[in-house]
């Protein structure tokens, strides 16, 4: 993989907590309305200007994307946001309760991504994408990192144990959802271990960031496209990434639940259910192994279980996949999961106590308790140059933007 240090801009000293925030995608408008307050320093301001403007103001007009560039130009001249002296790369430390996961923080090359060197498992929303990509464009920057994995190296290892043990951070702070985010500058002249390390890995997986690491991918072609005296050496060859290895990573389930029973009692799902999988009825809220889900209806807890699916193909060996083949589709008439309106998806942070909330609401008829997908499933469907189906890895903790942005300029 190509990479290299950067001259990153970053919170200034004591002020990673009040301008780091969320990704954009995690909240909705009035969530991240909520979220900035009256904090005028919060990342969200440039990740998602229309929380500046009215209700039912379009998000992607002019107007947004402006203000979205102002607020990003003002973060640097009021010195919320400064630049490094020199090119960097940054060991980044998340920990969640007893998870602790370290990544790399620096850029990689945008050819890897076209290339695929960097390697992806989800498609994209062309309006998810097309939004990105022009603020990026506008900012001149990506301001959220590409979440990347990679199959672990020791040497990596071995410096990162060491660096974070022998030197203080440049930032640590915990966020409002209880994670602690510690960061560690490294000098591109003290990185060595770490660039020659990644020069030697041969394959990066996107984890997190389809539509970030789509988005960097464009404006970089797009820019090069439009620059005759292009050579290689300009910013926008480059996006802003976090690469974790494939140890570390910590992968929660993505629960579904559904509008209604198809014209079905819950008695008649459930007897339909038990033709497919093996049907018990133990109370349990989450599935202890793969090869089965929980399922609640009717203030009841059930679980379903199969066989090993013995098929070549990665994606039909998936829980998701088989739940949505064999129950799904056929016994509830859900079609394509992501356009079907009749079905939404719940991250694994949220908890089965979220489930329960849905359905007993009256709102959604059931929902399923879904096994994780694991890592090493992600990269065999990466490699095999298949697409996942739409939202099944949800990965814990997130990262946070505005902890180090990268410009193109």
């Amino acid at each position: 993989m190509r990479v290299k240090a950067f001259p990153a801009l970053v919170p200034a000293p004591g002020q990673a907590s009040q301008v780091a925030s969320v990704p954009y995608d995690v909240v909705n408008t009035v969530e991240a309305r909520a979220l900035a307050g009256d904090n005028p320093h919060s990342f969200l301001r440039v990740l998602r200007a229309e929380i500046e403007f009215p209700d039912g103001t379009n998000p992607y007009s002019d107007e947004i994307y402006a203000r979205s560039k102002a607020n990003f130009e003002k973060l640097q001249a009021e010195g919320a946001l400064v630049r490094e002296s020199e090119p960097c790369v940054y060991l980044y430390r998340q920990q969640l309760g007893d998870h602790s996961q370290t990544g790399i923080t620096l850029v990689c090359h945008i050819d890897d991504y076209g290339e695929d060197i960097i390697r992806k498992h989800e498609k994209t929303r062309k309006v998810k994408e097309d939004d990105r990509t022009r603020v990026v464009d506008t900012l001149s920057a990506n301001p959220g990192p590409v979440f990347l994995t990679y199959k672990d190296q020791e040497a990596i290892d071995a410096f990162v144990e060491k660096w974070s043990a022998e030197h203080e951070p440049q930032a640590d702070f915990t966020d409002e959802t209880g994670v602690r985010h510690t960061a560690w500058r490294v000098t591109e002249s003290e990185a060595g271990p770490i660039l020659d390390g990644f020069a030697a890995v041969p394959l990066g997986y996107v984890a997190d960031g389809h539509h970030r690491s789509a988005s960097a991918y464009r404006v970089g072609t797009q820019r090069r496209a439009a620059n005759a005296d292009h050579d290689g050496s300009e910013g926008y060859n480059w996006f802003l990434a976090v690469l974790f290895p494939a140890s570390q990573l910590k992968i929660l389930p993505y629960n579904r639940v559904v509008k209604d029973l198809n014209g079905l009692s819950a008695e008649a799902f459930l007897a339909k259910a038990g033709e497919v999988f093996e049907l018990s009825s133990a109370g349990d809220k989450q599935p202890s192994e793969p090869g089965a889900v929980c399922v609640y209806v009717d203030g009841q807890w059930h679980t379903l279980k199969w066989g090993q699916v013995d098929s070549e193909s990665p994606i039909e060996r998936l829980d998701v996949s088989v739940l949505q083949d064999r129950l799904l589709t056929p016994v509830l008439g859900v079609g394509d999961p992501r356009t079907d309106e009749r079905i939404d998806f719940v991250g694994g942070i949220r908890g089965t106590a979220e489930l329960e909330k849905r359905v007993d609401s009256g709102d959604w008829a059931v929902a399923f308790s879904m096994y994780p997908v694991t890592v090493q499933q992600l990269i065999d469907i990466a490699d095999a140059g298949e697409i996942m189906p739409p939202k099944s890895t949800w990965f814990e903790p997130k990262l946070r933007s505005g902890m180090f942005v990268y410009t193109l300029d």
